[in-house]
């Protein structure tokens, strides 16, 4: 099997399989830029969840946050080096036209209720189902070897399935009292590697998100300061990007916190709650853990944490894998355009099968 080639990862690679067949919960995965590949491993089959945050472990939490977030306790954690291995991988599947007409009209429906002033902006999704031959752990390598600085991962409880994913954006990161999250807004393809030119669609959407992220973390810091906004890139595209940093009052708790970051206007909308309520009366199926946040609970110490959005993910049973993708749609958006926008993010995980 190919995976086994690289000796460093063999230890955590190989447990991780071992727990799948025994029916286990584990995470492994890897941090954006490390070389250091970490598992957490639980040794029953046992389903626990976390409301207040302040338990140990790796936690998986879905996009409706009343549902609850799964903790995987850490009951043996291994970590190992993964040594990069350059890997350029082409998608034999084609794209299918199946469902554009539905998200068209879907994204019709959004600009309906933009354009009557409900509200200012909503993110639209959609789920691609795909057969594939391709192993978990395989899967998982290369992730590890395409995206080397997105959050790569693993997951599997044998009471919530199997998923995997290259997420390039971070929810928050706490250590020793210091906060660090990012606006993430705006995606284009990358065309010949030049720098793309943002219309003034996408640069709106950034500044409506950055606004709302330091006005939720606001009662929760001493001061907020906000970095230059970037373009960068996460595999075959192009976003826009703006760094939040700030430092945690002392009574500000985690669970606090992510409960303001989570959803972001990047994967919900605005206003929040009716953005919600549109998404899940008119998007035809249940996103689950896509556009929910994943990561360490408290590993490193008390009140840290790095939890990451849960997109370019996807969803593994049996020969099926579950690809999930979608779009922020503001006065703005253009049907066609916002469907032809999802079928370019359907690349990243289709590439991978």
């Amino acid at each position: 099997m190919p995976y086994l080639e690289n000796k460093a990862l063999d230890k955590v690679l190989n447990k991780g399989e071992d727990w799948i067949q025994r029916n286990l919960p584990f995470c492994i995965y890897r941090k954006p830029n490390s070389d250091k590949v970490q598992g957490v491993f639980q040794n029953t089959d046992e389903l626990h969840k976390t409301e207040k945050f302040k338990e140990e472990g790796f936690v998986f939490a879905p996009f409706d946050l009343s549902k609850g977030a799964i903790l995987i306790q850490p009951d043996e954690r291994i970590e190992s080096t993964h040594i990069l291995e350059e890997q350029k991988v082409v998608s034999t599947i084609p794209q299918s036209e199946e469902g554009k007409l539905f998200h068209i009209n879907l994204v019709c429906k959004g600009l309906e209720v933009i354009k009557s002033g409900e509200i200012q902006k909503v993110v639209l999704s959609r789920k691609i189902d795909v057969q594939t031959k391709r192993q978990p752990i395989e899967l998982f390598t290369s992730l590890l070897n395409s995206y080397s600085n997105a959050f790569c991962y693993l997951f599997f409880h044998p009471k919530i399935g199997l998923w995997c994913g290259a997420t390039p954006e971070t929810l928050v990161s706490i250590k020793q009292r210091k906060l660090t999250t990012v606006s993430l807004a705006g995606t284009l393809p990358i065309i010949d590697n030049s720098v793309p030119y943002w219309e003034k669609k996408e640069l709106e959407e950034q500044g409506v998100v950055t606004s709302f992220i330091q006005e939720k973390l606001r009662p929760y810091l001493k001061k907020i300061h906000s970095g230059a906004l970037e373009t960068v890139r996460a595999g075959k595209l192009w976003h826009l990007k703006t760094p939040l940093t700030g430092e945690l009052l002392p009574d500000a708790s985690v669970v606090s916190v992510v409960r303001a970051l989570h959803p972001t206007p990047a994967v919900c909308g605005l206003p929040v709650n009716k953005a919600t309520a549109f998404i899940l009366e008119n998007e035809g199926y249940d996103r689950t853990f896509y556009t929910g946040f994943l990561g360490e609970l408290n590993l490193e110490g008390k009140k840290e944490v790095s939890l990451f959005v849960n997109l370019r993910c996807m969803q593994l049973e049996g020969g099926n894998a579950r690809i999930f993708v979608g779009g922020g749609i503001t006065a703005e958006s253009i049907p066609e355009k916002e469907w032809e926008e999802t079928q370019n993010k359907s690349r990243t995980m289709l590439n991978m099968l």
